[in-house]
């Protein structure tokens, strides 16, 4: 009976992804950015190691959400003062950060922990289609929906 092995470290190989968001439902390219980040496309996927590759999404000002979540959806942030309780409309965050919203949407889908926050450092997010990636010579991941 073979052992079944475990991702060590080293022998991990990072791949660059691309991803368009433009005119895509956040969702849909949220799931595929934390599917590559954890490295659950692999086949040497443990959960305990980084096996995952990094993700650049560009046009990330240009994503859509379905229903009526532009004006519904609230986020919460607490400044760590009394009464410092602040929230914010997905409407607005998007015209303010794009980055921001997909940023969370993608580490909302991450494990809470310390391997989590290290996976969600290879996001790497850009309003526009320019990004700063062309040596690493990212391919491009396509996403439905």
């Amino acid at each position: 009976m073979p052992k079944t092995e475990s991702a060590k470290k080293k022998d991990i190989a990072r791949k660059w992804y691309l991803i368009d968001a433009g005119d895509k439902v956040l969702g849909r390219v949220a799931t595929q950015a934390a599917r590559v980040l954890m490295g659950k496309h692999k086949t040497v996927w443990t959960p305990n190691v980084d096996t995952g590759d990094f993700v650049v999404v560009i046009n990330a000002g240009r994503i859509k959400v379905t229903g009526r979540k532009l004006q519904d959806k609230i986020y919460y942030k607490h400044t760590g003062y009394m009464g410092g309780l602040k929230k914010e409309s997905l409407m607005s965050l998007l015209t303010r950060r794009p980055e921001t919203v997909f940023t969370l949407a993608v580490g909302g889908m991450l494990p809470k922990t310390k391997l989590g926050r290290q996976m969600l450092k290879k996001l790497k997010v850009y309003r526009g289609s320019e990004h700063r990636h062309q040596a690493q010579n990212p391919q491009m991941l396509e996403v439905k929906g």
